[in-house]
C-alpha cells in the first residue's frame, strides 16, 4: 500500500541472526539470499524509509506467514489455524 500525504514514510523490519540461542522466537526459514540463521521477532523495529539503503531479497509467502506467525506470538495473539 502507498504513503499518503498524511502518513510518514517508515518500514517495520524483522532482523535476521546468524548467533542463535534456541529461543522460540527465532523463526529459522530457508532465504537463499541470507547465511544459514533465523529471523528473530523479539527485534522487530520501525524506521523511516529513507535509511533502506537496498532491496536485498523479497521472502516467499509461505515463508513470509511463518516469520508473522511467529512474531503474532511473541505480541501475545497467537495466531488461528
Amino acid at each position: 500500500m502507498p504513503f499518503g500525504d498524511q502518513d510518514r514514510s517508515l518500514i517495520t523490519v524483522v532482523p535476521h541472526t546468524t548467533s542463535l540461542r534456541g529461543s522460540p522466537f527465532e523463526i529459522a526459514v530457508d532465504v537463499p539470499f541470507l547465511k544459514p540463521g533465523a529471523f528473530l521477532v523479539q527485534g522487530i523495529t520501525t524506521f523511516p524509509t529513507v535509511r533502506a539503503l537496498h532491496l536485498i531479497g523479497t521472502l516467499r509467502s509461505e515463508v513470509f506467514d511463518k516469520v508473522f506467525e511467529g512474531l503474532q506470538r511473541w505480541l501475545g495473539h497467537p495466531p488461528n489455524k
